[in-house]
């Protein structure tokens, strides 16, 4: 990791930080998803700085080492997609190719419709394109963890009596499991997870400490406003489709793949608003693909964007 360079850039009144490998004329920028930060595409920045991309994560704003939103309970998705025009003007990219996963995904899709201009193509990991958020949240019951990290005040008092570490440990714990996150009546999210439930075996002590510190600093204040509680947040595209070539990498033990209706949604009725899909299925992978199977995907990443470069 020690060949990774890292610096600051003004996006319009607050600073980003920014992870970056790589020379290539060829530019990679990577959004990542909660609760994650810059370091969980450290796998695949390496793998195509290797290849000859040149390959830059942030981290969003109120994220890991990046600057808070002034208002943290205002924060949007419009604000995300203004820091990455801002970003590319500011690092003079006329042209990327956008790496994604979870809320990052949604940023990158719409990112994609707005400034078509600017985006060469489009991956996402496990995160289908909704045009229409508000029917899908319509349907989640109760328990389900967005549902509960929705409501102000609930996660800041499950989260309240834990660590940043220990939150970060809990959630990559229940996201790396096939089932929903869903608490009963009586039950907030964090009691879903017991103390003596060990890592997955591919996520190390050593990567929590990162995470854990990281979270330590910022807080989640800005991550339960963007995503969950601005999932809702209505964008009034005329014009919803992606004209970009998108490659969806799912994987088989994504809990997400069981919200009702997604399976089918994915299979005959996304193509509907990009044309040009391309959806690969890894049958073992998890919520965390990239940093379950990193090999894999990056061999999915490079081949894609060897076809669009």
């Amino acid at each position: 990791m020690d060949q990774v360079q890292h610096k600051f850039v003004d996006v319009g009144g607050l600073k980003l930080h920014v992870a970056e490998i790589g020379t290539g004329p060829n530019v990679v920028l990577f959004l990542h998803g909660f609760p994650e930060i810059w370091y969980s595409w450290r796998h695949q920045m390496i793998a195509l700085a290797k290849a000859g991309f040149r390959a830059i994560a942030p981290d969003h704003r109120g994220y890991g080492l990046s600057d808070p939103p002034p208002q943290p309970d205002k924060a949007s998705f419009a604000d995300i997609l203004s820091d990455l025009l801002n970003l590319l003007d500011a690092l003079q990219i006329a042209k990327v190719f956008l790496v994604a996963k979870d809320f990052g995904a949604r940023a990158a899709y719409l990112f994609a419709v707005l400034h078509p201009e600017r985006v060469l193509g489009v991956v996402t990991i496990g995160s289908p394109y909704l045009p229409k958020r508000s029917t899908f949240l319509k349907y989640l019951p109760e328990g389900v963890y967005i549902s509960r990290w929705r409501e102000p005040g609930r996660a800041e008092a499950d989260f309240g009596c834990l660590d940043a570490k220990t939150i970060v440990r809990n959630i990559y714990i229940l996201f790396s499991r096939s089932e929903i996150p869903m608490a009963a009546e009586n039950q907030e999210i964090m009691d879903l997870v017991d103390s003596s439930t060990p890592l997955p075996p591919w996520f190390t002590e050593e990567d929590l400490a990162t995470y854990g510190a990281l979270y330590e600093k910022s807080g989640f204040q800005t991550a339960l406003q963007v995503p969950y509680r601005s999932l809702s947040e209505d964008f009034n595209t005329t014009d919803p489709i992606v004209k970009v070539p998108v490659l969806l990498i799912r994987g088989g033990r994504d809990y997400s793949c069981k919200f009702p209706g997604m399976e089918d949604y994915i299979n005959s009725g996304m193509k509907e608003f990009i044309p040009n899909l391309e959806i690969e299925f890894l049958p073992e992978g998890t919520h965390f693909v990239q940093e379950q199977s990193p090999d894999e995907v990056n061999r999915l990443i490079l081949t894609f964007l060897a076809k669009n470069v």
